[in-house]
């Protein structure tokens, strides 16, 4: 993972950090891993996925929980499975709360 981040632009690897810090805090019991060339959360099974792109982190908890969270993600994009976080704007306590 730590390879993942590091080879994105460097603007970008402060925002994955703090994502990956998240993770690592709500998922406390999982596995980091690279999974569908994507850091993932795994335990058992592939919790959550997020990667970068050009300008935002996808982040991918699966349909189920975009679904759930459909209201709360009203200010994000999103489709089956992938919310849209632009750089800048993590919120910390929505990632915890949907992954959990």
């Amino acid at each position: 993972m730590d390879e993942y981040i590091l080879s994105q632009d460097e603007e970008k690897q402060e925002d994955l950090r703090y994502i990956r810090q998240i993770l690592r805090s709500a998922l406390p019991e999982a596995e980091e891993r690279i999974s569908w060339s994507m850091p993932t959360y795994w335990k058992g099974h592939n919790i959550v996925h997020f990667a970068a792109s050009n300008k935002h982190i996808g982040l991918y908890p699966g349909p189920a929980a975009v679904e759930e969270f459909a209201e709360a993600l009203k200010g994000y994009k999103t489709d089956k499975g992938t919310i849209r976080i632009p750089y800048g704007k993590v919120d910390a306590e929505l990632i915890k709360r949907i992954v959990l």
